[in-house]
């Protein structure tokens, strides 16, 4: 533990798998706080996702889940329930991502807990909430992006709904259940008082469909898929470039577009009425983006990122995965960290976010073995196996 880290001292229980609850406690123990992760003595079903390491566990698992305490118990198994429930009781946060009411069946539910204690600060993610009519279904993050509104807005205009590329509605639950602790934590210190914070993934999707839900409300336009393109400003795409890249240009604001007319050499787009503010761009943003893939496809990736940089255009390459850890920018910020697995590997995963000036970070150890800390874990918690019958 960072005892400069701004959560130093608090102890997280965290329940749950794969995605969205060990997304928010990675963010926690970034701040550093204690981590006890539980697993089952299976492991956590995202150590069999994606590519996998040597040791057999895969690679994302092992930066999803580093800085945490590795325990593994059976929660069927009324002895390891009960260890599981000390546990909980000696620490001050516990992060759940069951299906509503299975941890309640176990003596683990936030009334029991929090009836012991009731500083607790008990947090639940679920597909659908812990109340309204679907709060007992299962539900994924796929599911979540597809009733919470991201799939029908991504895509091309003409073909199906789109996934993102990552698992968003997991992430962004994350950074909720983060936001949720955070407050919980900071208002016990002045009433002393623990809480329960329900958190849905597609109520965390919507919450990030930004004019949507108003402009239907008020105004009953219903958001469709748009592609590339910004719906609400132009010109902003991907455009092709001479060496077969993309590259990303937002020349939207009124001084930057006239900015980004001078640079292609063609001043006059700024006064023609097709252009000349954003309303008449979005409407013939089609010609426009003609006109700018013209100029891009005439110059390769370095050149625009060279030429827009000096004009304080924003603009940047499409990047792979390989071309962001070989970027300049990234590297000068150290935006990647090689840490130990205790399995002998060295994972690269991500500098935390967010970065705090005067308590740095201090990263620790990716996720390893199941089990791995479970004896120091217990001892440090004062638990004794021998009386829990």
């Amino acid at each position: 533990m960072n005892a400069t880290a701004p959560l130093a001292g608090v102890r997280v229980l965290e329940l749950g798998s794969t995605v969205a609850g060990p997304a928010a406690c990675r963010l926690l123990a970034d701040l550093g706080a204690t981590v006890y992760k539980v697993e089952p003595p299976e492991g956590d079903q995202l150590r069999t996702w994606g590519t996998i390491a040597p040791d057999g566990t895969g690679w994302w698992f092992k930066s999803h889940n580093r800085n945490k305490r590795l325990l593994t118990f059976n929660l069927r198994d009324a002895k390891d329930a009960e260890i599981v429930r000390q546990i909980a009781l000696r620490c001050d946060v516990v992060v759940e991502n069951f299906r509503p009411g299975w941890l309640r069946a176990i003596g683990l539910g936030e009334s029991e807990l929090r009836t012991e204690k009731p500083e607790l600060i008990y947090i639940s993610i679920s597909g659908y909430g812990q109340t309204g009519v679907l709060s007992q279904r299962p539900g994924y993050g796929s599911i979540a992006e597809a009733m919470g509104g991201f799939r029908y807005i991504t895509g091309e205009p003409s073909g199906p709904p789109m996934r993102i590329g990552i698992s968003i509605a997991d992430e962004i639950a994350g950074l909720h259940c983060v936001i949720g602790a955070l407050a919980a934590l900071y208002a016990r210190r002045g009433d002393g008082r623990g809480e329960s914070v329900d958190i849905s993934l597609v109520d965390s999707v919507l919450s990030l469909m930004e004019g949507a839900l108003p402009e239907y409300g008020q105004a009953g336009v219903i958001a469709n898929r748009t592609g590339n393109l910004l719906a609400t400003s132009a010109p902003t795409n991907v455009y092709p470039t001479r060496d077969g890249e993309w590259f990303a240009i937002g020349a939207n604001g009124q001084s930057i577009f006239r900015r980004f007319a001078q640079l292609m050499g063609t001043p006059e787009l700024a006064g023609d009425e097709r252009f000349a503010t954003n309303q008449a761009r979005i409407a013939n943003v089609a010609v426009l983006d003609d006109i700018i893939a013209a100029w891009t496809k005439r110059r390769t990736s370095q050149e625009l990122d060279d030429e827009l940089g000096a004009a304080a255009i924003p603009g940047g390459p499409v990047l792979s995965i390989e071309g962001i850890v070989r970027h300049p920018h990234f590297l000068s910020r150290n935006s990647f960290v090689e840490i130990p697995d205790g399995e002998g590997n060295m994972v690269t995963t991500c500098a935390p976010v967010p970065r705090l000036k005067e308590h740095p970070d201090a990263m620790r150890q990716a996720a390893g073995a199941i089990g791995r800390d479970q004896r120091e874990s217990l001892q440090e918690l004062g638990i004794e196996l021998e009386a829990i019958a």
